[in-house]
């Protein structure tokens, strides 16, 4: 259980900030790059949530809950406290296989019902629709920043997994809420380009 008494720490004064091993690296550091990606890309999600309806805002807040998760997981490098593999336990906290399953399954239970695309759609519809896109590129922002940790670090597999699914159901969602009301808005090629 988190308990949070105090909310200031004035530790991070100095530029840093502390991972779940303890030890502290500089707020710019690639992990916290990612970190606060995942944080933004959850903050996101709860905006389109407040606008998004009966299953459509369960999934919403079921998944800032897979992120918050994906945020213990990457504040927990390999090593004493983290482990020397990917393997959640009592004291660290991992994205699994099961979350990345589950972002699948509900994508193509969403997807049964829409038509397929004969087009690449704008961000937009309705307002849902529209916040649930805004989610979808925070999500894409957060896997870029996963992936350049990755290049330096090692990263988990399936958090890396789940934030590629989970961009994909976002978008799904985002075609099922406008297939419901006000419809997908279609990008039409050099439509602008004359005159």
């Amino acid at each position: 259980m988190v308990k949070l008494n105090k909310i200031y720490t004035r530790t991070g004064d100095d530029g840093t900030s502390g991972l779940v091993d303890g030890s502290r690296r500089a707020k710019s550091d690639a992990r916290f790059e990612a970190i606060g990606a995942v944080d933004e890309a959850n903050s996101a999600i709860g905006l389109a949530a407040v606008a998004a309806t009966g299953t459509h805002q369960a999934i919403l807040i079921r998944s800032q809950n897979d992120l918050f998760d994906l945020g213990a997981d990457i504040a927990t490098p390999l090593g004493e406290v983290g482990g020397d593999n990917f393997e959640p336990s009592e004291m660290v906290l991992r994205v699994v296989p099961a979350q990345v399953e589950w972002a699948e399954t509900t994508i193509d239970a969403l997807n049964e019902t829409l038509e397929p695309l004969t087009s690449f759609i704008l961000p937009g519809g309705s307002e849902a629709a529209a916040r649930v896109h805004v989610a979808r590129a925070s999500v894409r922002k957060a896997e870029r920043a996963l992936s350049a940790l990755a290049d330096s670090e090692p990263v988990n597999p399936a958090a890396l997994s789940y934030l590629n699914r989970l961009s994909d159901l976002l978008f799904v969602m985002a075609r099922a809420i406008n297939a419901s009301g006000d419809g997908d808005v279609l990008w039409q090629p050099g439509a602008n380009r004359e005159g």
